[in-house]
């Protein structure tokens, strides 16, 4: 590991409070150009005596004003302290769990895994357009039927057409025979350049794609593509669980990465990560946020500190050992609950490196699933699974309670 440790309380304590103290101070600095401040003091207190023991909550208050890129040229200075403390994170990020070299990456921590995923793909769009003055009809993205809604999203929003490639329903893999056949319809209709978004664990499954089921068959076409990995829900625990995931950046193919901390490192909603190789995220400057000091290369442009500090917080409280036990912990967890499934033969889906075990929804009534809180794939009656995730809060107890019910269930049939 190069930037990630465990640190005590008062050492994390000492760290934050020197990034707040590089910041401005809205309540003793002058400041009359900028259209911010602190929270209000007349509903958020900043001086409760609780505040001096909560780092994450002093950011909260202070409300600093992350926007812009920092790991590329120059940011707004009066918030120089939080850009450290998002460099910091996005080091351990990038280069102690996603195998980058130090210096090779830029990135930001965005308001979801929404917007960092539709990131990679306006950012590889103006690429093709930068780079092979492609016109947007000529682009495609190409991914699985189980990856996240906000690849479509990102499709409607770009204009850029989305080939949806169909996954076998009992292995979750993509239909290779599929991808040949869109493919080369699409490369007959006029697409010359691909953006791949591949999962590492997708939101119902925690299905895992591969690689080279999609750079080998648009190699043999010839076509130019970037690769984008979105890690929202499975990047802290995939990297973790498979020592031998090429999801990363020493894969040359590999480009980008999403991930989400407000999933499995329960950082507070609205904290997704984006980092991506040097040479790319320049292709989405908007020059003409002029009044922005250094440049702005996100969707969002302001986006909070504190979320960055609450990432910190979370990744210097446990260190990569700590993470590593914690992952280790669910893992088991998932495995109790699959034999207990397979000893009844009740039929579900599960990535062994995942910790979301999805079963086949006619083995689920309905009352037992919202009894226990189970997330369906579709909202109707044409329903084929519902989703356990084995979060921190999911302990053996609670799927003792689920199986109990299940076999009694069974028994009554």
């Amino acid at each position: 590991m190069h930037y990630w440790k465990k640190m005590t309380v008062q050492e994390r304590r000492n760290r934050i409070a020197q990034a707040l103290q590089e910041n401005i101070n809205f309540t003793d600095e002058i400041s009359l150009g900028f259209p911010a401040s602190k929270l209000d003091g007349k509903v958020f207190y900043d001086d409760a005596p609780f505040l001096k023991d909560a780092p994450t909550l002093q950011a909260f208050v202070a409300n600093p004003n992350n926007i812009g890129c920092h790991t590329l040229g120059v940011s707004e200075r009066v918030f120089k302290g939080t850009q450290n403390i998002e460099r910091e994170v996005l080091n351990v990020i990038a280069v102690d769990i996603f195998k980058a070299a130090p210096g090779s990456f830029d990135g930001y921590i965005a308001p979801g895994g929404t917007e960092a995923n539709i990131q990679a793909l306006w950012m590889y769009r103006n690429h093709f357009i930068n780079e092979y003055h492609a016109t947007p009809n000529e682009i495609a993205i190409v991914s699985s039927e189980d990856t996240h809604y906000s690849i479509p999203k990102g499709s409607n929003l770009l204009m850029i057409d989305w080939l949806r490639i169909p996954v076998e329903f009992n292995s979750r893999n993509i239909k290779k025979d599929k991808l040949e056949q869109i493919v080369t319809d699409a490369k007959n209709n006029g697409k010359k350049y691909f953006i791949v978004v591949l999962n590492m664990g997708t939101t119902m499954f925690g299905s895992v794609d591969s690689i080279t089921d999609y750079t080998d068959i648009l190699e043999a076409h010839n076509l130019e593509y970037q690769l984008h990995i979105d890690g929202a829900y499975g990047g802290f625990v995939y990297p973790f669980s498979n020592s031998d995931s090429n999801l990363n950046f020493a894969n040359p193919k590999v480009s980008s990465i999403t991930i989400d901390a407000h999933k499995m490192l329960q950082a507070p909603y609205g904290t997704g990560i984006f980092v991506c190789r040097k040479g790319l995220i320049e292709n989405v400057l908007t020059k003409e946020a002029e009044y922005v000091e250094g440049m702005d290369l996100t969707i969002c442009g302001s986006r909070s500190g504190a979320n960055a500090v609450a990432v910190w917080m979370i990744l210097f409280t446990y260190g990569p050992h700590g993470w590593f036990e914690n992952i280790s912990v669910l893992q088991m967890r998932t495995d109790w609950l699959c034999k207990e499934l397979d000893q009844m033969g009740i039929a579900y889906y599960r990535n062994r490196f995942m910790n979301i075990v999805t079963l086949k929804a006619d083995h689920i009534t309905e009352e037992i699933a919202n009894r226990f809180q189970l997330v369906p794939q579709k909202h109707d009656k044409t329903n084929k699974w519902y989703k356990i995730v084995l979060m921190t809060h999911v302990e053996v107890d609670d799927l003792m309670a689920f199986i109990e019910v299940l076999k009694s269930e069974r028994t009554v049939v």
